[in-house]
């Protein structure tokens, strides 16, 4: 069983952070169940294990380590994160890493398809990425719209996606989003489309069966 949380406040990560130890423990231990949780931070940039402190291009915004795979992104209003705490032991016959990754990924892409956007992996770019020639750039421009980033604990997941709906773009330009400087980051607004967080909610919540099933 999942339960599904929707934080409608903005959540600070360092009670965000400590939320999902405390959950991840608790699925551990078989006190609770598995969980997907909702909602928005302030603006902000996480670090993750791999980040480069030249990567940091700008010190207007709180910085915090965490714990998760990958290097510097924002996070902040407008942008819908999906933290996911699930025990991959019970939902995978062999706990595999990169498939939960994949299952991420597919998720991003069936939500984002419901809204006639085309979402695609690149191989050696963490990520869901898309091709901004249809959206008037040049062709070969590519943009990531959402990011992935996990942490696993005795085969629990920790921290899990963002997908851009409206944030202020501008705030990536302080770091070098994921140590890549030479794509750009678009939203679901960027692409001409009013999606409402509610929205994207609910076609997240219709696809995670299908991809996360036991």
């Amino acid at each position: 069983m999942t339960e599904w949380l929707i934080s409608k406040q903005l959540i600070d990560y360092p009670d965000a952070l400590a939320q999902m130890d405390q959950r991840a423990a608790d699925i551990h231990a078989e006190t609770a169940d598995d969980l997907v949780w909702l909602l928005e931070h302030p603006s902000l940039y996480t670090a993750g294990t791999s980040a480069k402190l030249e990567d940091l291009l700008s010190h207007d915004l709180p910085v915090f380590k965490t714990g998760r795979g990958g290097q510097y992104t924002y996070h902040g209003p407008g942008q819908r994160v999906a933290y996911a705490m699930l025990d991959l032991k019970k939902r995978q016959t062999q706990p595999d890493i990169k498939k939960y990754v994949w299952q991420l990924e597919e998720w991003i892409i069936r939500t984002l398809a419901d809204f006639d956007v085309q979402g695609e992996r690149r191989c050696g770019r963490v990520g869901i990425w898309v091709d901004m020639a249809p959206y008037g750039k040049p062709k070969g421009a590519e943009s990531k719209i959402a990011a992935i980033g996990v942490r696993i604990r005795r085969w629990v997941t920790l921290h899990g996606i963002s997908v851009n709906i409206d944030p202020d773009l501008s705030y990536f330009n302080g770091i070098v989003p994921c140590g890549l400087n030479e794509f750009g980051v678009t939203s679901l607004h960027d692409l001409g489309l009013n999606i409402t967080k509610q929205a994207l909610d609910e076609r997240l919540q219709s696809h995670f069966i299908g991809v996360f099933d036991y």
